[in-house]
């Protein structure tokens, strides 16, 4: 599960703008739609996808993935891919048809 910190620092700028809020303004809550890989710009191409239909993603590197993202351009464990928990559904069903991943949703 996503710290709320770590998230929250995540969540910023046009990001911060797009992600639904609850009843008190504050950010709704991410859930984990799945691990999208980085060799075959999986990661990227389910972003857009998602973006391009409406869904903010917020993207994390687990483990050490940051620091090889810096170094070599890419995260070697993958990006783990969040969305806004009342988007989870529509978000799982446009990306199970890429028979890539199972979304955890």
């Amino acid at each position: 599960m996503l710290d709320i910190g770590e998230w929250s620092r995540a969540l910023r700028g046009e990001l911060y703008e797009r992600w639904p809020k609850d009843e008190n303004g504050e950010p709704e809550e991410p859930v984990r739609l799945g691990t999208a890989m980085n060799l075959n710009l999986f990661d990227e191409l389910t972003v857009n996808m998602l973006e391009a239909c409406g869904i903010p993603c917020l993207r994390v590197d687990p483990g050490d993935g940051s620091f090889g993202r810096l170094i070599f351009g890419m995260s070697g464990q993958g990006t783990d891919i969040y969305v806004p928990k009342s988007m989870a559904e529509d978000a799982a069903a446009l990306c199970t048809y890429q028979g890539e991943y199972e979304p955890e949703v």
